[in-house]
């Protein structure tokens, strides 16, 4: 039966305008907006606290392990505590494992109070869809409620990558979720994934000097990264004696209470008291019952989306993880703004940046912005090089920490910046001071910024003004 012409229809009537699954840095990033820009909107979250992955498993408890770690390396390295206050014992996991739960408590108390102020309503338990516009909750207590919005946003998150053929059940077997419960300190770790995550618990484990392996299924460490930056990570890595092994994949694992033994393709085995695997991540997909509205994820458990982040359902967003690269954390909270700002608005105007900045923290940091000299040569792009080593720098004197460098690649003819690649300490702060130039219109983002403006001193922004007259000094 049709609807007369000048009948109008009922608008639905939903219980929110919009329905956020998942609170890491994506959920939260849409939420907030939304709730600013005065909708209705429910959180869903599977976990007991607010955070997400980021705070709780990924990037905050790493990133403040590292800290620890770090501190200790430089304590160890500095004469004036170790001939007046010589430590009594060596520190363990367990116990940088303490200040990473502190950290972890502090993103919880604050985070939590963004979704109070903005009066975002929080649920907290299993989300699945019913329909399109239709979310089931099924609570810890066993309960189940259905809420609806006119418009979701997926933002999951991923989780480690489990091979059928591994055990992580067993004894000694984690993944870098698991690895914050490892309680005991082992002699001897192997990690298995050279990846940005393998890479920074490596330097973690031997920062505490832990015997480290770090096993690589390819050619070179971090082969997006410049070759310069790579290579030099793969040197101080072998320096801090750590065992790097490129091109090996494993047969078979086997666990033991007293260990792992890894065998390999290629023939060798290795023994060690504990093995974290760090190879590959997989999208929070299979539990949302993605069926029920038409959607299916990949083999990786992604969700493929448009440009605005929409889904082949319209209303359906998705940002974050769960939608593959650049798999950052500072990515997904710009990406869950700019969807909820699509779902205010209705218009679609608002982009990602394009040179988004690479922090890796590892033991030293490594950052990066822009094209690498691999992609410059290979593009035929006329450019040429300007660095400046950190050892020469007053600031990293006083500071005892002169490994490092930061590298300017720019076009020989325009001067314009190309790519920014910095190895060392603070080095994911100090990429944003040449991030700000590249993003300058016209011919506010040349070279000659650098060396015409004034910086503090001692500082190590000063590093920009270094490389910017060494690379200028190159021109003829």
């Amino acid at each position: 039966m049709s609807t007369p012409k000048n009948q109008k229809i009922a608008p639905v009537n939903y219980d929110y305008d919009v329905i956020v699954i998942g609170t890491g840095p994506g959920g939260e990033g849409s939420a907030m907006k939304l709730a600013k820009a005065g909708k209705r909107v429910a959180v869903v979250e599977k976990y007991r606290d607010i955070g997400g992955g980021c705070t709780h498993w990924g990037t905050i408890p790493s990133k403040a392990l590292r800290h620890s770690v770090t501190q200790l390396i430089e304590l160890k390295n500095n004469a004036l505590f170790t001939n007046n206050y010589p430590q009594k014992q060596e520190f363990t996991f367990a116990d940088v494992l303490r200040h990473t739960a502190q950290v972890i408590g502090k993103q919880v108390k604050m985070r939590s109070s963004f979704y109070n102020r903005n009066n975002c309503t929080l649920h907290f338990g299993e989300a699945s869809f019913v329909d399109n516009h239709s979310v089931k909750v099924k609570n810890a207590d066993g309960s189940v409620e259905v809420i609806t919005a006119k418009d979701i946003v997926i933002a999951t998150g991923s989780r480690p990558y489990h091979p059928d053929d591994i055990d992580f059940n067993s004894a000694n077997v984690y993944d870098s979720d698991t690895i914050l419960s490892l309680d005991y300190q082992p002699q001897h770790i192997v990690i298995y994934g050279a990846g940005v995550i393998g890479c920074e618990y490596a330097s973690i484990f031997r920062g505490l000097s832990v015997k480290t392996d770090l096993v690589n299924t390819r050619d070179r460490l971090l082969s997006f990264l410049d070759a310069e930056m790579s290579d030099a990570l793969s040197y101080h890595f072998r320096n801090s004696g750590m065992i790097l092994r490129h091109d090996e994949e494993y047969e078979k694992v086997e666990s033991s209470s007293d260990g792992v033994v890894i065998h390999f393709k290629s023939g060798k085995k290795m023994k060690a008291d504990c093995l974290l695997y760090a190879n590959g991540r997989t999208g929070n997909t299979d539990l949302l019952n993605l069926q029920a509205v038409g959607l299916k994820p990949d083999s990786r458990g992604q969700l493929a989306i448009n440009e605005h982040y929409q889904t082949s359902v319209d209303n359906i967003y998705a940002v974050g993880d769960v939608i593959g690269y650049p798999s950052l954390a500072s990515a997904a909270y710009d990406q869950g703004r700019i969807a909820a700002n699509l779902i205010i608005t209705g218009e679609g105007k608002r982009k990602l940046i394009k040179d988004i900045p690479t922090g890796i923290y590892t033991i030293p940091e490594i950052s990066s912005v822009g094209k690498t000299e691999q992609m410059l040569t290979q593009q035929q792009v006329p450019y040429e090089v300007g660095r400046a080593q950190f050892k020469d720098l007053a600031r990293s004197q006083i500071l005892g920490s002169d490994v490092g460098s930061l590298k300017i690649l720019f076009h020989r003819e325009t001067k314009e910046i190309l790519g920014i690649h910095c190895f060392g300490e603070r080095a994911a702060e100090i990429i944003h001071i040449g991030q700000a130039i590249m993003e300058q219109e016209g011919e506010g983002n040349t070279i000659e910024y650098f060396a015409n403006t004034t910086f503090n001193y001692p500082t190590m922004a000063e590093a920009y003004r270094v490389a910017a007259l060494n690379g200028l000094n190159r021109l003829f």
